[in-house]
């Protein structure tokens, strides 16, 4: 096992790492804390791991940068013990560096059972920097914050933001030009039903199609399936393309019980529970609750589905083009998922679709694809009126698919953007 590590370790050091596109995210170069990046699979957590080692390259050798892909078929079936024969064997290739500064990248830890015990020892006795990825929150939950005590720091990563992908397809934001406002109009009708993974962006429709279908074969079988020794994959299957087709809908797990049930499944609701928080921990859905007061009022009522990446869509229904406004408002909810996951929807007399608390201020917004009638018009804004007076606010957001305007009731303001400008302005 040495020798293949010494191999891995040394084949990284000599490779040239091109073609990385930089992030919106600010990791820290120099932290005391152990840097979790965690996200969905193929959402760029190594290509900003491969960012961060090309910054350090240029300020100190490149011998004093580690990187392990843990899903490197090579090293599996990789255990515990293993892990210390990895510094082993790189202070065997670099006995002078023992006394140096190291930086340890590793990638898709979650491999790897007990990794936490590993990472918080090496922490404690190396003048070394760790940075580490996952596919799953449980790199969040309560027992990996208990074993490493307070030393990380984590960043949830995602498929690209709608100015991300203007960045990666070269495309200039300027929303002053008419010029460059035609070029972003016509990438956002790709971005809004095709996504933002990488590995799509410029492929044809059929081949996104396959890209996709992989990745959720891999979030299905290997996130979830393998990890918690799921055998019933066929109602795993059927819960995902349930919830892909029916993004931005509300979600009543007993209605669903029944559903499934009469459709021949044998399953009991605890099921229904367990699966939509596989598909939670893997980052491939996210649920919103009801804004209440207390939890159990919140639990009580359906929550709303959303996935984490328009393309999924795709792979089950055809009829994107009747159902635009479910695809704007995802998109709205991962851009605002991005900056916090204090989430909610708001309902009194009418819905509005989403209350967000973020660090500086908290937001009210509706989104309305189109708002041609006069009813849809009055509706968005008599709900965003009815929850601005609830929550003692004078500001709230009606994202469309082109108007621009202001509107004041009384000492209320409701702002109407485009979905484009919205997501590329402050």
């Amino acid at each position: 096992m040495k020798e293949l590590f010494k191999r891995i370790l040394t084949d990284f050091i000599e490779k040239e790492i091109k073609g990385i596109v930089s992030r919106e995210y600010k990791i820290p170069l120099e932290s005391k804390k152990i840097i979790s990046l965690i996200g969905v699979r193929r959402s760029g957590k190594s290509s900003i791991l491969f960012d961060l080692i090309n910054q350090l390259r240029k300020e100190i050798a490149r011998e004093n940068i580690l990187y392990l892909n843990f899903e490197d078929d090579r090293l599996y079936p990789l255990k515990i013990e293993h892990l210390d024969l990895v510094l082993e064997s790189y202070f065997e290739l670099y006995p002078h560096k023992r006394n140096e500064k190291i930086y340890l990248f590793l990638d898709e830890v979650q491999v790897v059972e007990g990794w936490e015990l590993y990472v918080r020892r090496v922490h404690d006795n190396f003048n070394i920097s760790i940075y580490i990825t996952g596919s799953s929150a449980k790199l969040l939950s309560t027992e990996i914050a208990t074993s490493l005590r307070g030393r990380t720091v984590s960043y949830e990563i995602f498929p690209f933001s709608f100015a991300e992908y203007l960045s990666f397809r070269d495309i200039e934001i300027n929303l002053h030009s008419s010029k460059s406002r035609s070029f972003i109009q016509n990438a956002f009708e790709s971005y809004m039903v095709d996504g933002g993974f990488a590995e799509t962006i410029g492929e044809e429709s059929d081949m996104a199609r396959r890209i996709l279908s992989d990745y959720l074969e891999l979030i299905v079988f290997k996130d979830i399936a393998e990890r918690h020794n799921i055998s019933n994959t066929a109602l795993l299957k059927h819960l995902n393309k349930y919830c892909f087709t029916n993004i931005a809908t509300l979600l009543s797990f007993t209605k669903l019980y029944n559903e499934f049930k009469s459709q021949g499944y044998k399953l009991s609701k605890d099921t229904i529970f367990n699966y939509m928080a596989y598909l939670e921990d893997a980052y491939a859905l996210f649920t919103v609750p009801i804004f209440r007061n207390s939890i159990k009022e919140e639990q009580r009522n359906p929550k709303k589905i959303y996935a984490v990446d328009n393309g999924f869509k795709k792979m089950y229904d055809y009829a994107i083009s009747e159902d635009k406004s479910k695809l704007y408002e995802n998109i709205a909810f991962l851009h605002l998922r991005r900056q916090t996951k204090q989430i909610y929807y708001f309902k009194g007399d009418q819905e509005v679709d989403f209350y967000a608390k973020l660090d500086h201020e908290a937001l009210l917004v509706n989104i309305s694809y189109e708002m041609k009638e006069a009813k849809t018009r009055k509706r968005e804004i008599n709900g965003l009126v009815e929850a601005m007076e609830y929550f003692s606010m004078k500001k709230a957001f009606l994202i469309t698919r082109e108007e621009k305007d202001e509107i004041m009731i009384e000492d209320k303001k409701i702002i109407i953007l485009p979905m484009v400008e919205w997501l590329l302005t402050d």
